[in-house]
């Protein structure tokens, strides 16, 4: 068997920042100079499949799920959705929605589609997901 080495469920990783805060938050895996580390999104389109399952402080090491279609997740919306809406990921550059998910804007743009709601949801709440690497998505006018 070729497959050594290998995890199934929670992973831990450095933080690349302070993830205190960030519990249930979408993160990216990159890493400082070869060494593994997980950050907030820092743009719509960024690669975020890892779940903050324990935040930590910069530096320090956090635990995270690998998001996978075999399991559904709770994600923190922003606005509203209905059941079998795409999610992309929040605005980064809006204070507090890094991490986050929103339903697909009708704004032009590219977003990282992520995840489809399992359930009605209203903003801020921790809504039921199946996630989903769509790839990105460009809304044209």
């Amino acid at each position: 068997m070729s497959q050594s080495n290998v995890k199934f469920g929670p992973v831990p990783f450095n933080c690349g920042e302070d993830l205190t805060a960030a519990n249930d938050h979408l993160v990216v895996l990159g890493h400082s100079t070869g060494t593994p580390q997980m950050t907030l999104p820092a743009t719509e389109t960024d690669n975020a499949f890892y779940l903050v399952l324990e935040g930590a402080a910069a530096g320090e090491t956090g635990y995270f799920l690998p998001v996978t279609a075999a399991a559904n997740v709770r994600l923190p919306l922003i606005g509203t959705c209905n059941p079998g809406d795409t999610l992309v990921l929040a605005d980064p550059a809006v204070e507090g929605q890094p991490g986050k998910v929103t339903v697909l804007p009708e704004a032009a743009g590219t977003y990282r589609a992520v995840a489809i709601a399992e359930e009605q949801g209203i903003d801020t709440q921790l809504v039921l997901a199946r996630p989903a690497n769509l790839g990105t998505i460009t809304v044209t006018e």
